[in-house]
């Protein structure tokens, strides 16, 4: 947003210190004390009066003729109106202050006026990232032209004192535009009415409406989540499913082979812009509307299930996933507004023995759709795709804010360092700009699109785990906001395995405000709100959409724990067959020790236990040097290295907090052998991707987060190689609630053997005689 820019009849009073602008407003004129009084002697002018009368009364009567000359006190008087409140408060707890010098208190105001300025604008950033999205920062760099643009495109209501309280980015330009309360549907829109659902109709097929108007009984509540009824399904592409439902009156799930997408209830213009958004992963575009994985994808979202698939590979599927679940978003939002948009051209008419509880169509807050993407290359894809989206033939979409959006979500070629060589999937993850801290908001209203638009007058927010953390806060916290989270009916989590690398409190943290009982009202017609926003219920209607390339039992958790959509759930199961150990290409044994557990909570425990007594000591002899120990948590991390230092064992470490130089000192002293071990966190090795030399001896604390880390470490020895494969070793700890990773390192049906075997190791060998 571009800086306010004081008008000018605010400039004269800008220069003045707050006693002369009081003593103005009082008086209607300055203090005879601050006249500018000239050195330079004037002349005395004498004039003689006319003997006649009538001359007087002629020269008065020219002069009330004439214009009257307006005083500059005046003028500056009438500016006095646009002083706000604040500014007068000011004024008045200032009566006691000592006269000073003109000069003194003319700095004086000027140091004042700068100062609350730049307050101003400080509280005009802070809010502007809480409300609408936005980063801190997000104006940088916007000069010239572009602050032209911006001007244009951004107005700010000033003298408002609600916007001022509450410190809302307030487009004044678009407002009433995107305002679903003061709109109705156009005329061209007609054939896209969504139709109404009563005591009096026929309930539609379309799987929205069949969704949000279905009213759950409180027999139906008690039932959600208790003793579900599971089925398990082989489809083509998403391979095997588990269909789970605690309802038994939910449609049964089936794979949708229509090609028609009138048939498929897309949304105008979506059934028209959808195949050339999508021709990209056709190979016959003009056959096909959807890849066999986008439809059997999109069958499960339109049933309005929730969805879990851990198989979204970077390199692969990424874009494709990414398309279609816009589709979806886009689809729900403009089926949504649309159904209010139908009412309110229904309640101005007023049609005789029309019932006010059909009209109820929406949700206790505006956002319906949240969307959580890692870093802001990721939103700037969404975001491109929903605009390509809604553009019909040769007709651009009017996108408000698009200019400020590209400057702050893109990224320049010269960003990214020259000749950096890192695998495909590092390519893919980190490509364009990678900032995790961001939330953006994005109203929708038939032909038109508004960016940066006010959580509360938004369809769609777009947001990282992070930029939600900070503007949800923590309990004791003054200013924190989670109402906008009250409505949510769309959730989409997307590349949710990144989420383990940053921080999953802040997912958790999430999970536990959505679908709460907003503080505030917010402007809500509680005559439009359904009766199951008022009951309580929307955690039970909303749909969520969980897409990782892993399965892990934290991301398992939230499907479990934290969904409970009434139309059931829908999670792709398909095991691993061979695993991560068989793309190990050097010569090396691999010995994997089962450490026993009494529990999930003292596996922690047990597994340091177990490395100090059983593992470390057969390593301490200075033959078993040039050991690299491979640590996925940080404080197992942190633990290990204070034990060393307690022990004085000669060590050097590495983590993703480690700067460049102490990372170059570290390989350096472990490659020459004058360190016997190197620690290494999992998430250094996922940010960096070095390759580091010298490794003889390999020990994984625990098994890697993502199953292809094994096989990188592990051939990371061949690029130290003189000869010496015969004494390279490979060890590896894990327990049994290590299940899921272990199936993905060895193979299912392996995992299954070592976990029900009595022999707590195991030996595999790869390589050339493997």
């Amino acid at each position: 947003m571009g800086k306010r820019r004081k008008p000018r009849r605010d400039e004269a009073i800008s220069a003045l210190s707050k006693k002369q602008k009081k003593h103005l407003k009082e008086f209607g004129e300055q203090h005879p004390f601050y006249d500018a009084v000239s050195k330079k002697q004037e002349v005395t002018q004498v004039i003689q009066l006319p003997e006649s009368s009538e001359d007087e009364s002629r020269s008065e009567s020219e002069a009330e003729s004439e214009p009257e000359q307006v005083n500059m006190y005046h003028q500056l008087l009438a500016t006095l109106k646009s002083v706000s409140e604040e500014e007068e408060e000011e004024s008045d707890d200032d009566d006691d202050v000592e006269e000073e010098t003109v000069e003194d208190e003319g700095d004086d105001a000027e140091e004042v006026d700068e100062e609350s300025e730049a307050e101003n604008e400080d509280v005009e950033d802070e809010s502007e990232g809480e409300v609408s999205g936005e980063d801190y920062g997000a104006t940088d760099g916007i000069t010239g032209e572009e602050q032209k643009e911006a001007d244009d495109e951004e107005e700010v209501v000033v003298g408002d004192p609600a916007a001022e309280e509450v410190g809302e980015f307030t487009d004044a330009k678009h407002e009433s535009k995107f305002s679903l309360e003061t709109n109705f549907l156009d005329a061209d829109n007609e054939d896209s009415k969504i139709e109404q659902v009563s005591s009096s109709t026929v309930a539609t097929e379309d799987p929205f409406v069949q969704h949000v108007s279905r009213e759950l009984e409180e027999q139906d509540i008690s039932k959600i989540g208790s003793n579900p009824k599971k089925a398990s399904l082989k489809w083509p592409a998403l391979g095997q499913i588990v269909i789970s439902s605690s309802l038994p009156e939910v449609q049964p799930l089936k794979s949708e082979k229509e090609s028609d997408l009138h048939k498929l209830y897309l949304h105008k213009p979506l059934f028209s812009t959808w195949p050339k958004v999508n021709s990209s992963f056709l190979s016959a575009p003009n056959e096909q509307k959807f890849t066999p994985l986008q439809r059997e994808l999109f069958s499960i979202m339109n049933s309005y299930r929730d969805l879990f698939y851990p198989a979204r590979s970077p390199t692969v599927q990424g874009e494709e996933i990414r398309h279609v679940y816009c589709l979806h978003a886009l689809n729900h939002a403009l089926k949504a507004n649309s159904h209010v948009l139908n009412n309110n051209s229904r309640k101005r008419e007023q049609k005789p023995g029309m019932d006010e509880e059909d009209l109820r169509d929406q949700g206790l807050t505006r956002p319906k759709v949240l969307i959580v993407v890692p870093f802001r290359q990721s939103a700037l894809r969404v975001v491109q795709i929903l605009i390509s989206l809604m553009e019909v033939g040769d007709r651009k979409v009017d996108v408000s804010n698009k200019k400020r959006f590209k400057e702050e979500f893109g990224s320049e070629p010269e960003d990214r360092p020259p000749n950096l060589k890192r695998p495909e999937d590092y390519e893919a993850v980190f490509a364009g700009n990678i900032d995790d801290h961001f939330r953006i908001g994005v109203a929708i209203l038939q032909k038109s699109m508004r960016l940066y638009s006010p959580f509360y007058s938004s369809d769609i927010i777009i947001a990282s785990p992070l930029g939600l953390r900070t503007i949800i806060g923590s309990d004791g916290e003054k200013k924190r906001d989670f109402d906008f989270l009250s409505s949510i009916e769309v959730l989409i989590l997307d590349q949710t395995d990144l989420y383990l690398m940053q921080n999953w409190e802040h997912v958790l943290h999430l999970m536990a405000h959505l679908n709460l009982q907003p503080t505030e009202s917010h402007g809500v017609d509680f005559s439009r709100v359904r009766m199951w926003n008022l009951s309580n219920w929307a955690k039970y209607y909303r749909q969520t959409l969980l897409f990782s390339s892993l399965q892990e039992p934290q991301i398992n958790s939230i499907f479990n724990k934290h969904c409970f959509n009434y139309c059931g759930q829908v999670a792709v199961r398909n095991m691993p067959i061979t695993g991560s150990i068989s793309h190990v290409v050097v010569q090396l044994p691999h010995v994997f020790q089962r450490l026993e557990a009494d529990g999930l909570l003292s596996v922690i425990d047990a597994r340091f236990e177990f490395f100090t007594s059983k593992i470390l000591p057969q390593y301490r002899d200075a033959i078993m040097s040039h050991t690299l120990i491979y640590i996925p948590s940080y404080f197992d991390y942190v633990r290990l290295r204070n034990y060393f230092k307690k022990e004085e064992l000669n060590f050097t470490h590495v983590c993703e907090y480690t700067n460049k130089p102490g990372i170059s000192r570290a390989r350096q002293f472990f490659l020459k052998g004058e360190r016997q071990f190197l620690l290494v966190t999992e998430r250094f090795h996922f940010y960096k991707r070095y390759t580091l030399k010298g490794i003889r001896n390999l020990i994984f604390y625990e098994l890697p987060t993502y199953p292809h880390f094994y096989s990188d470490v592990c051939n990371m020895m061949k690029a130290w190689h003189r000869g010496e494969e015969a004494t390279w070793t490979c060890t590896v700890l894990y327990s049994k609630y290590d299940a899921q990773r272990l199936a993905a390192v060895v193979g299912a049906e392996r995992a299954a053997q070592m976990l029900q075997s009595k022999k707590n190791v195991h030996l595999f060998v790869t390589g050339e005689n493997g």
